[in-house]
Formats: structure tokens, C-alpha cells, sequence
């Protein structure tokens, strides 16, 4: 007997590379806006962050449902 391997539907696995493309992009947004904010903080050190801006859109930074 010949073993054999199922590969899982074509489909699926373009929907798999589309939401880690999604995620890296998220990833890559809050990284843009994370850096924007130090920018205007080094240019205007008096104003301060307010705490809820602080941690609104921080997402881990592994993607953890794709790695096994």
C-alpha cells in the first residue's frame, strides 16, 4: 500500500494566506501608528498620551492560530 497525502482544498489554503496577509498588514498598521505617536511626542514633549490611546490597538505580536 501506497501511502498517500490529502492536501486540504485550494480554497483553504487561499483563505489561510489571505488572513495571515491580513494579520502582518494589522500588525504593520498599528506598528505605523505606534511609531507616529513617538514622532509627535519627541516633537511636542509637553503634551501627554492619554491611557486609553496608549494600549487601544496593540495586538500580540505572533500570530498564533497559523503556527502550530
Amino acid at each position: 500500500m501506497t501511502n498517500r497525502v490529502a492536501y486540504p482544498p485550494q480554497d483553504f489554503q487561499r483563505m489561510v494566506k489571505q488572513a495571515e496577509r491580513d494579520h502582518e498588514s494589522r500588525k504593520l498598521v498599528v506598528l505605523m501608528e505606534r511609531v507616529k505617536r513617538q514622532i509627535a511626542a519627541r516633537e511636542n514633549p509637553d503634551v501627554k498620551e492619554s491611557p486609553l490611546d496608549s494600549g487601544l490597538l496593540r495586538i500580540p505580536s505572533r500570530s498564533v492560530p497559523f503556527e502550530r
